[in-house]
């Protein structure tokens, strides 16, 4: 019988994690997060390095300067998070941490939130697409808003007209941006009209590309950046032609909406942003292994630390 990956001795042996997150860390040996010098002296304490730059000579460990830094929670138990992260294909709760760990449900969402952090891109991107490449612009609507927040007038100004579940009227708004075959990049938004998402779309998408879209009235001032706009019309029963269709763009939503159902079920509004983030992650690390996407995130958790102050 296989043995599971979670078997491994860095989720039972705090020295073993150790070891596990500062080869994911430092591959080439610590780094001081404080000055980046590299060199360093050995303390008393294992894991614990002091810093070798006269001008620093700060203590640091693994956990310094990430959304793991003055986490009470063991290190193992940081190993299962982000490895059960990164092999979660539709998303893991805090719940399910919670019965895995056997810790309490507080400390579980302390480390879901975090590693969801640690997810997020950040930083300035290069623009999506390029030269004779296609990207895919669509979006949809999860979840409804708060209360205090419900709208009675379209973006334009209208009021509404039609009343039941229908329609995007008082849910969430969310744009997604897809190269064909290569990342997406997310958005949630307060407001989808014209304005918010044509300055999406100008921003991220190289203006070389291919823009695909749906007949939505939101893209129609948008053709005029790109090298083509070209569209299909759902309304009509038109999904594909040619080449032409927002396939990918509505797979993401697809994967992203039976995470969101089937493992979260409930989401505030607040922490949608995070939500995205873990889903965008796992779609653009979508071609390696378990084991190398559960690296990149412990990398991707430098620099965002979180205080319970913070609460999104």
């Amino acid at each position: 019988m296989a043995k599971s990956k979670f078997a491994q001795k860095h989720f039972h042996d705090e020295d073993a994690a150790r070891q596990w997150f500062e080869a994911a860390r430092w591959p080439n040996g610590p780094v001081c997060p404080h000055c980046k010098g590299e060199k360093h002296y050995a303390t008393k304490k294992v894991g614990r390095y002091r810093c070798a730059n006269p001008k620093c000579r700060r203590d640091y460990t693994v956990m310094t300067g990430t959304v793991m830094e003055r986490s009470h929670a063991e290190l193992t138990q940081w190993a299962f998070a982000f490895n059960m992260a990164a092999s979660g294909k539709k998303g893991f709760s805090a719940h399910q941490l919670h019965r895995e760990l056997g810790c309490q449900y507080n400390t579980a969402w302390f480390l879901h939130h975090r590693v969801m952090e640690a997810m997020k891109r950040g930083g300035l991107e290069a623009p999506l697409g390029g030269k004779d490449k296609i990207v895919e612009a669509d979006e949809t609507y999860y979840g409804n808003i708060e209360p205090k927040k419900l709208r009675t007038a379209t973006t334009s100004g209208r009021p509404f007209i039609k009343a039941g579940k229908s329609g995007p009227a008082n849910k969430r708004p969310i744009v997604a941006l897809v190269e064909r075959g290569g990342n997406v990049r997310t958005f949630h938004v307060a407001i989808a009209d014209q304005a918010t998402v044509g300055q999406i779309v100008e921003r991220n998408i190289a203006h070389e590309s291919r823009l695909h879209t749906d007949e939505s009235r939101l893209y129609t001032q948008s053709g005029i950046w790109f090298a083509a706009h070209e569209t299909v019309k759902h309304s009509a029963g038109e999904y594909v032609r040619d080449d032409i269709h927002c396939n990918s763009a509505e797979g993401f939503f697809s994967i992203f909406k039976r995470g969101m159902r089937g493992v979260y079920q409930h989401c505030k509004e607040k922490h949608l942003h995070r939500y995205l983030a873990e889903f965008e992650f796992r779609y653009n690390t979508r071609k390696i292994t378990d084991g190398e996407r559960a690296v990149l995130a412990v990398r991707g958790g430098d620099g965002k630390r979180l205080t319970y102050r913070q609460p999104h």
